[in-house]
């Protein structure tokens, strides 16, 4: 009804002008999330009609809409735009892999909650994002109208609004940087960061002002269409989480304001959306398909609208950016603790470079990674001679201490909670530190110093105490013993290594280094003649080692592309020698592997993993030791499916595994894997590698969750006829 009787208002308004006065039409678009997608049902319409709209206005959401089709996007290309883009990834800053550095990739990854560390004190996130990501897509998408700073000059004048936090009052944006204009009247409260214009502190407009018409009347607009994509107050049962009394307070002061807005209007247009809330990004299509049947409604309203525009400016088709620019200057603000060439070289960005908007992006990423910015902004001017001086203004972080939280269960280390503590510009501009503490059942820490020297060579300290108890058919002794089926197993770790490491492109490390290592391996089931605990070992050892490893895997968990090889010698050269027959040994240990994945949901993954001692040597603590399913095993432990943990052992090994993952439902994955090795005193000999193989298989469900991968698997082994329940919970560390 309500619908009907706007459309013959609407009517009576358009007879009212005469035939020598056209009338002019202002659009206003509402904010809400990801509601304002059905925005684009509007616009799709409006283009199909050949409405000519001369001012456009928005709020949050309905602000990037509208400023889209503002600088000259159709509605479809809006609509392709919105149905490309993966707003999870987009909202919760996350990069691409490969933008991180090879220590973030080692050492990293384990956790999920981080808290500010700020003068000493323990704080909270301004938001959930930055909103650097969103910054990204914006710049590339607002690239042809970069150079126009007066936002009435764009193909259709626009404006846009924010909210000052400081005092709750609408800030009208119509000058400036339209991409920055727009990042600020969308920062949602605790979604996205505030954003810092003109000096003041800005968050979502929606706050203050989510449907301004009474602005667009103050533009001399004849015919206002306006597109209401507001919810309403929710009743205390659906108040279930902090996002919804959140979206609640901030939704006091909009609804009463808008009221008395939407009474201003010509058009009102409401799209039947409720059931979806502001962060429905997952029903994107359900909810442009409820602006499509919305906006049908009013498709003869807009056609005898656009009747009586006799005068119409033509509307150029704009194509999305992939043009190239040659670099011939780059500029650099706003960097006081890091040099240029730091700056630059994280970028991957030099003079003489060719780049499109795209891959500027991505080098944007190798810099957000460092995560030392708050914020990341360029603009491209061009030059006489047809070059571009490219102009990045960065704002630091003076948040360079975190505390991160994360938890795990697994059949080896049983429970823990991870606290881990990291800094950066400790002690010179570009080093860091991380320190990992495991509360639990058995404790743990591991501390990382890297000082980052970006193409030149890099150096750092590392040091680990590692712990665990465990009953286990450990081959040493139940070999020895026929009786014993299992034994109880204490080994204690307690590793220093300094090493210098380079990188190459993110992906390879080249690393060598000395180490000390001190080892205490004993049990309670098996004793001595004087009624102690048998000792396998008590020592420690200087040894030297290097590395070659490469990373390329898309995911920590759960990869679907890439490849992994960690390439590794150590040598022995000295043992306070508990056993008193300690001879200098050489040993290497490997693991290369793949993942693809087939029809978008089934990836394969390969693993092939050795080892060899090149020498003899008089203690078994060093042998090889193959069993159970874990991906935090130390020094040369190694899983193996179908036995138990360190069953199989010798002083050399070969390993092939296979894994087939389905991706059944989002996050949610079944797995059949198979594994199959060789152990000898020398497998490599007269490479006789299919004599006496060891088979294990397992299948199982995994579900990827943000405190990391839930995996339970059955595995089993037709050599023993035995079969063994593994899980674990949560990242591995």
């Amino acid at each position: 009804m309500k619908n009907f009787l706007g459309i013959i208002f609407l009517f009576f308004s358009i007879i009212c002008f005469t035939q020598d006065k056209q009338p002019k039409v202002g659009l206003v678009l509402s904010g809400g999330g990801a509601k304002g997608f059905a925005h684009i049902g509007v616009l799709k319409e409006i283009d199909n009609a050949g409405l000519q709209i001369d001012y456009i206005g928005g709020t949050s959401m309905g602000a990037i809409i509208g400023g889209l089709y503002a600088v000259g996007y159709s509605g479809k290309q809006i609509e392709q735009i919105v149905l490309e883009t993966n707003f999870i990834t987009l909202l919760q800053d996350k990069l691409p892999r490969n933008s991180s550095s090879f220590f973030e990739k080692e050492s990293g990854e384990k956790t999920f909650i981080t808290l500010p560390v700020q003068s000493g004190s323990l704080g909270l996130p301004k938001g959930v994002s930055k909103g650097q990501n969103v910054l990204n897509i914006l710049f590339e998408l607002l690239a042809s109208v970069e150079y126009i700073k007066d936002f009435k000059k764009l193909p259709i004048p626009f404006f846009c609004i924010a909210t000052d936090i400081e005092n709750g009052s609408a800030v009208l944006l119509e000058k400036g940087s339209l991409p920055m204009a727009l990042r600020a009247s969308s920062s949602f409260p605790t979604l996205l960061t505030p954003v810092v214009l003109d000096g003041k502190l800005l968050v979502d407009g929606g706050v203050a002002n989510n449907f301004p018409v009474s602005i667009m009347k103050s533009k001399g607009m004849d015919i206002i269409i306006g597109v209401d994509v507001e919810g309403r107050l929710n009743k205390k049962e659906k108040l279930n989480s902090v996002l919804d009394i959140m979206n609640q307070i901030v939704s006091y002061q909009m609804y009463s304001k808008s009221f008395a807005e939407k009474r201003k209007l010509d058009v009102y247009i409401n799209p039947e959306i409720k059931g979806y809330s502001v962060v429905s990004f997952d029903k994107k299509d359900e909810i442009l398909q409820k602006g499509i049947e919305q906006s049908e409604k009013f498709a003869s309203v807009f056609k005898e609208l656009a009747l009586k525009q006799t005068e119409k400016k033509e509307r150029k088709k704009l194509n999305f950016d992939t043009e190239k620019y040659f670099i011939s200057e780059i500029n650099l603000i706003g960097s006081n603790n890091f040099s240029r060439a730091f700056v630059l070289g994280k970028m991957k960005i030099k003079e003489r470079d060719s780049l499109s908007r795209k891959e500027i992006t991505k080098r944007i990423h190798f810099l957000s990674a460092t995560k030392n910015y708050e914020k990341i902004v360029y603009n491209l001017t061009k030059k006489d001679d047809d070059s571009y001086a490219l102009k990045f203004s960065v704002r630091e972080s003076n948040n360079n201490a975190n505390i991160k939280l994360g938890i795990h269960y697994d059949n080896l280390y049983q429970s823990g909670v991870l606290l881990n503590y990291n800094k950066k510009n400790v002690l010179l501009g570009n080093d860091m530190f991380s320190l990992n503490v495991v509360l639990g059942d058995n404790l743990r820490y591991s501390l990382d110093y890297f000082v980052d020297n970006g193409f030149y060579v890099s150096y750092g300290f590392r040091s680990r105490y590692d712990h665990f108890t465990v009953n286990s058919k450990f081959n040493p002794i139940v070999s020895q013993f026929p009786a014993i089926s299992s034994i109880n197993l204490k080994y204690t770790d307690f590793t220093n290594q300094f090493f210098l490491q380079t990188t190459f492109n993110r992906i390879f490390a080249l690393g060598v280094g000395v180490e000390h290592k001190y080892v205490n391996a004993t049990t309670q089931t098996v004793t001595t003649f004087n009624n102690e605990n048998t000792t396998f070992d008590n020592s420690n050892y200087v040894n030297a080692f290097g590395y070659l490893k490469l990373d390329t895997y898309n995911k920590k968990s759960f990869p679907t592309k890439g490849y992994f090889a960690d390439l590794n010698f150590k040598w022995y050269l000295y043992s306070s020698d508990y056993n008193e027959n300690f001879t200098s040994f050489l040993q290497s240990k490997g693991t290369l592997s793949f993942a693809t994945t087939f029809f978008d949901k089934l990836t394969f993954q390969m693993t092939n993993e050795a080892g060899i001692t090149l020498n003899e040597k008089d203690s078994d603590v060093f042998d090889f030791y193959l069993g159970g399913y874990n991906e935090n095993y130390i020094n040369t432990f190694v899983s193996f499916y179908g036995y138990d943990f360190a069953e199989l052992s010798d002083v050399s090994f070969v390993k092939s595994g296979f894994s087939l993952r389905y991706a059944f439902a989002k996050n949610h994955y079944a797995s059949v894997m198979a594994n199959y090795g060789r152990l000898d005193n020398n497998v490599f000999k007269n490479i006789d590698l299919f004599k006496d193989i060891k088979s294990g298989y397992a299948i199982g469900y995994s579900y990827d969750t943000f405190i990391g991968p839930i995996e339970l698997k059955y595995s089993w082994s037709p050599d023993n006829n035995t079969n063994y329940w593994l899980f674990n919970l949560g990242f591995w560390f």
